[in-house]
């Protein structure tokens, strides 16, 4: 199996409130199925918001924002039993009444590439990244961005197409 030299894909997407949004990546210049090329993605970081950004939001509120990477676009969030999920995080955050002190604030990286072995190989064209926020007053973020560290890869025709298959 060929393999390059690892790369950077970054992508971001915007909050819209309490409903679900997504925006796809193009991994086109670097998988072809027919071509035999696909992409694994060796580790995944998320960034929440802009640098200064609160993450809580408003005081007395609790709020959970999610992220999820994704080989199928999607209309809400999914579990990890749906096979197009590549990889899913939240940062939970919470403000006592009056927004003067912070409870708490946990960051969870369910799933992601680097909790494998050797990675998530991906063998569609285009990825979703898609996030959701439980409290539109809650939430002081405005954007989830990621940075995946990737490399190219070639495989025989027929395993690139049966991976290409299995992840439409």
């Amino acid at each position: 199996m060929a393999k390059s030299d690892s790369f950077f894909i970054r992508a971001t997407v915007d909050f819209n409130g309490t409903t679900y949004a997504d925006t796809s990546i193009d991994l086109g210049s670097y998988v072809d199925a027919l071509g035999k090329s696909v992409l694994r993605i060796h580790n995944l970081v998320v960034q929440w918001g802009n640098p200064l950004e609160d993450a809580a939001g408003a005081g007395g509120v609790d709020c959970v924002n999610a992220f999820q990477l994704t080989t199928q676009r999607q209309t809400s969030m999914v579990g990890l039993t749906d096979r197009s999920v590549i990889a899913t995080g939240k940062l939970q955050a919470g403000e006592q009444a009056g927004g003067t002190t912070l409870n708490y604030i946990s960051e969870t990286l369910d799933v992601a590439p680097q909790h494998w072995t050797k990675g998530y190989l991906v063998g569609v064209e285009q990825i979703y990244l898609g996030v959701q926020s439980n409290n539109a007053a809650a939430n002081g973020l405005t954007s989830c961005s990621i940075m995946m560290e990737c490399t190219v890869e070639t495989l025989s025709q027929s395993a690139a197409m049966a991976l290409a298959l299995s992840q439409q």
